[in-house]
């Protein structure tokens, strides 16, 4: 069968005429094409181009180069499948623009209006129900914060969801129920645009994403694997709210959903403090104009340590979410008096004497480089106080920790090369590298886009699971431009096509 043939959904015997990349290498290859021959999902051998015979069906990989299959590891896949059907608010410069924005939006098939994305902390004015009430009048209308941590709703959509707030912003938990009220769409509704995110994220070279939604996941990905869902490995999360239902149900950390083991159960997330565009992220240095305000630890230190004792004795990793320099403290602190395996999501803020720890303790760093680069004007201005260290991406590197990249979709595109760009140049748009010195070279930064993080590195080998992706460019060489622009020709799930362009 010749690469003409092949499809997605088929399943290839050999890449032919490849570039292997990846500072971790030991192959004699160097910059010479080969060919890649896979069998049964894996790597059983690399040889020069066309030195072997090239039997079965081939995959031209047309001088491309061959990296490991990427994945995302802080996916809200629900609601950032549903982004596709929300009015988008990245562009509010206030809270009236995007008031008004919110006046011409389609009403969704539920009488709701929902808008995304919006980042009020730098605005020049405030949120008000007045300004909202005006614009929207007696549709119920929704505006979720990019960092999903406050909701701004109007009149009609408080009276509808039962909760009063004088300036209609709902902060932190009642934000987090009204996002899942929202995420609740009809299962086949939201299942179909899953799949179909899903499908568009393997076009980037995705194989894989952690789901930390806040619902029971288990049987929506039940769900899915029965209606055919085989486009991406997902690893799924659980909140404190369904903690006992999974200890109940005896699932733990890597269990398959299926026997292909293509959905599996992922960590236990718990949420420690708010996030920086909220300004409830919890720091040990208060926020400008409000000497009050150190953000908010929204679980007790002690309670948090009882969580991860009881989540690590069932079997179950740990996802904390720690933003702030004093959560991360005190998430450190929870790992280390339990035991737990797993890793701090975000690490956005952290102290000088924490960085060494996450390498000491074994906890990953599970991070999102793009948000460095869509909060830099904000972590200048509300975090100019602070003195611990902003998105320490080299320095958790250097001090051996292992770094594992996302997105946090919707808070950030799924796309792996915009991650991969702000981590290595700290810049997009043209505008000066921001904090450079805490940039990571590209091989730190492909490795940390796979499934084992930055620990693992990307060199490919006889015996590597045959989850792949070809590409048009060596990642290790691109500059900012060049890396945000990389196109992926074929996609591989255990040697099967997921995408193919």
């Amino acid at each position: 069968m010749t690469h003409d043939r092949l499809f997605a959904g088929e399943h290839a015997d050999v890449i032919t005429d490849v570039h292997l990349t990846g500072a971790d290498r030991l192959d004699p290859f160097g910059a010479d094409p080969v060919d890649v021959h896979l069998r049964d999902g894996r790597i059983v051998d690399i040889a020069p181009a066309g030195a072997l015979p090239r039997t079965g069906a081939m995959l031209d990989g047309q001088g491309g180069w061959l990296i490991p299959g990427l994945w995302d590891h802080h996916v809200h896949t629900v609601q950032w499948a549903l982004v596709a059907q929300r009015q988008p608010l990245g562009e509010a410069e206030s809270a009236a623009h995007a008031a008004r924005l919110m006046a011409s939006a389609d009403v969704l098939g539920d009488g709701r209006r929902v808008g995304t994305g919006f980042r009020d902390a730098l605005w020049p004015d405030a949120m008000t129900l007045g300004v909202l009430d005006a614009a929207t009048g007696e549709v119920p209308t929704y505006l979720i914060n990019a960092d999903v941590h406050s909701v701004w709703l109007n009149s009609a959509a408080l009276r509808r969801e039962g909760f009063e707030a004088a300036d209609g912003v709902l902060r932190e938990e009642p934000a987090f129920e009204i996002s899942r009220r929202l995420n609740a769409a009809d299962p086949a509704v939201g299942d179909a645009l899953v799949a179909r995110s899903l499908g568009e994220a393997a076009s980037r070279g995705i194989v894989g994403v952690v789901d930390l939604d806040m619902a029971w996941n288990a049987e929506a990905w039940a769900r899915r694997l029965e209606t055919g869902f085989d486009t991406t490995r997902v690893s799924f999360g659980v909140y404190p709210a369904l903690l006992d239902r999974a200890i109940s149900e005896g699932l733990e950390t890597g269990d398959a959903l299926d026997p292909a083991g293509l959905v599996r159960m992922g960590p236990f997330k718990v949420i420690t403090d708010g996030s920086l565009g909220t300004r409830t992220a919890a720091c040990s240095h208060a926020y400008p104009g409000d000497p009050h305000n150190h953000g908010l630890l929204t679980v007790p230190p002690d309670e948090l340590q009882e969580l991860m004792m009881r989540a690590t004795g069932a079997g179950l990793a740990c996802a904390v979410h720690a933003i702030g320099d004093l959560a991360n403290t005190y998430a450190l602190d929870a790992f280390a008096a339990t035991g737990a395996r797993g890793t701090v999501e975000h690490a956005q803020l952290v102290a000088h004497a924490d960085v060494t720890r996450f390498a000491r303790l074994g906890v990953g760093a599970s991070v999102q480089p793009e948000h460095a680069i869509d909060d830099r004007d904000m972590t200048d201005t509300i975090w100019a106080d602070q003195t611990a260290v902003p998105y320490p991406l080299r320095a958790l590197a250097d001090a051996g920790a292992n770094l594992l990249f996302g997105s946090d979709a919707p808070v950030s595109p799924l796309d792996p090369w915009a991650a991969m760009a702000a981590a290595v140049h700290r810049t997009r748009d043209g505008r000066p590298a921001w904090r450079p010195d805490q940039g990571v070279d590209a091989a730190t930064a492909l490795a940390a886009s796979t499934a084992g993080g930055s620990h693992t590195g990307s060199a490919l080998h006889p015996g590597s699971l045959a989850d792949l992706a070809v590409v048009d460019r060596d990642p290790l060489t691109a500059d900012e431009t060049g890396m945000r622009a990389t196109r992926v020709s074929a996609t591989l799930l255990a040697g099967r096509l997921t995408h193919r362009a």
